[in-house]
């Protein structure tokens, strides 16, 4: 099964890899290597992969795919996981591999988060 990959840049210079296809043994190693060179190249960058398109995860290459999220997370979180879906999740909970931690939160910069506090703690401005 092949594999594709596209990186996408944005304007902080975060990278984002969107994954398609099949991830097995095969695909791991080159895949290792590129992250390796990414990861050197953009010390600084957050490196998000995107696991959407992910059609098929083997068995032989989920172990060595966890395996390169750990050792290149080793010093810090620089490695982060996007549109895990929920089949993955259960194979990453057999390689005690807790996916949950390096996910994206779509809602880190949510701007309502204050809302309560500017409209929730108003007192009515109204006459009945």
């Amino acid at each position: 099964m092949s594999m594709k990959a596209r990186m996408r840049t944005d304007a902080t210079g975060n990278i984002t890899v969107h994954m398609e296809g099949g991830l097995d043994y095969e695909n791991t190693i080159p895949l290792r290597k590129e992250l390796d060179d990414l990861v050197a190249e953009n010390p600084t960058s957050t490196i998000t992969l995107d696991l959407h398109s992910l059609d098929f995860v083997g068995s032989s290459g989920i172990g060595f795919f966890v395996e390169t999220i750990r050792s290149l997370n080793k010093n810090k979180e620089q490695i982060k996981l996007s549109n895990v879906k929920s089949e993955f999740l259960k194979v990453f909970k057999l390689y005690d591999f807790d996916a949950m931690e390096l996910m994206i939160s779509e809602f880190d910069n949510d701007d309502t988060e204050e809302l309560n506090t500017i409209f929730g703690n108003r007192r009515n401005t109204f006459q009945n």
